[in-house]
Parts: C-alpha cells; structure tokens; sequence
C-alpha cells in the first residue's frame, strides 16, 4: 500500500520533504519547481525517484535536469495509461524519457561504438553471450536508432528487434535502452583504451 501525498506550493513540498517521511517516487509539475528545488530534494531524499512532468518539455531542460538525478521527464498532457506504465516502469528500474530526449544523451555520453563494433572488440563479460545479431542490435540501440529504424537497417520486422532486445536486456542485466546504450558505450570506450 502507498501513501499519497500532495503539494500545491514549493513551500508545501519542501515541508514534505523536510519530515521524517520517506519518498519512494515523487511526480512534480514543472512549474511547481525549479533547479535549486530538484538539487535539494535529491540531497534530502537521494533514493527518491523523481518525475518532472512539463507542460512544454525540451531537450535542454530534459538534460539538465537528468544530470540533476531526475529520472523522468515526460509532457504533463500524457495520457493517464501511458503514465502509469511510465511510473511502473520507473518503480522497476528504468529512466522514462522521449526518444529524442534518449537520443540526444545517449550520443552525448561517450564516443560512437559503430566503428568497434565491425571488429568485435567490445567483448565484454556482459556481452559475452550476445550473438552476433543481438550485440549488432546492441550497437543500434546505443547509437540512438529506434526499433523501427533497426528493423529497416537489418531488414527484418520490429518485432524481432523488440525480440532480440527482450534477450539483450536479459544477457546483459540492463533495464531499457539507456542502460544498454550506456554499457554498449563503456565497452567501446574499454576496448579503444585497451
């Protein structure tokens, strides 16, 4: 059972967050809340999931605030549906962001694998049990394709790109494309330092 609670002032959050009350997940409107606000309840609660919903949300303030320790940024209007499953999501491990949003900080974070991934020299322990097909995937993923960009680059059906990653995510212990992307990433980086 989750207790719920609302506040409709930053003051009233603050106070929230303040108590002796511990945040598993917090959903916050954009306007509710700036910078300063975001740093200090991740120094208060830091294993507190925070969600920004933005009435106008954009890749610069997307950003800055994951580099704040936001782990979701989604458009206030989204339908209920698709926000419970983005709350779930987020409950099970995941960051919940747009595609575009994924795109921008996945090739933001490290150099391009693609290169690496033509002589196989990201091996790793976690990616040791991918085939070919998978680790290829793998490499589209973190290069910020979507599965539908996948499946016409590999010329096979969306539905076994979404098949091969159910398996990647599995081999690999990741939850979503940004961990995936991330750890295709730290490999590359690896594999030209080494």
């Amino acid at each position: 059972m989750f207790s719920t609670y609302q506040a409709t002032t930053l003051e009233d959050l603050r106070i929230f967050v303040q108590q002796q009350i511990t945040f598993g997940l917090l959903l916050i409107h954009r306007p509710l809340i700036d910078f300063a606000a975001v740093t200090y309840i991740k120094r208060r609660q830091p294993n507190c999931k925070l969600v920004i919903l933005s009435d106008r949300p954009s890749e610069t303030e997307g950003l800055a605030l994951l580099r704040l320790g936001v782990i979701g940024y989604a458009n206030s209007y989204t339908n209920p549906q698709r926000l419970q499953d983005a709350i779930r999501s987020i409950v099970d491990g995941s960051v919940w962001i747009s595609q575009d949003l994924m795109y921008r900080l996945i090739t933001q974070s490290a150099p391009s694998v693609s290169s690496t991934f033509q002589t196989q020299a990201i091996r790793t322990p976690q990616l040791n049990n991918l085939s070919d097909r998978e680790l290829q995937i793998a490499d589209l993923v973190s290069q910020g394709l979507s599965n539908g960009e996948i499946a016409v680059q590999l010329g096979i059906t969306e539905r076994t790109v979404k098949a091969h990653l159910g398996a990647v995510y599995a081999k690999t212990s990741t939850k979503g494309r940004l961990a995936l992307a991330l750890l295709m990433r730290q490999a590359a980086s690896a594999s030209n330092n080494g």
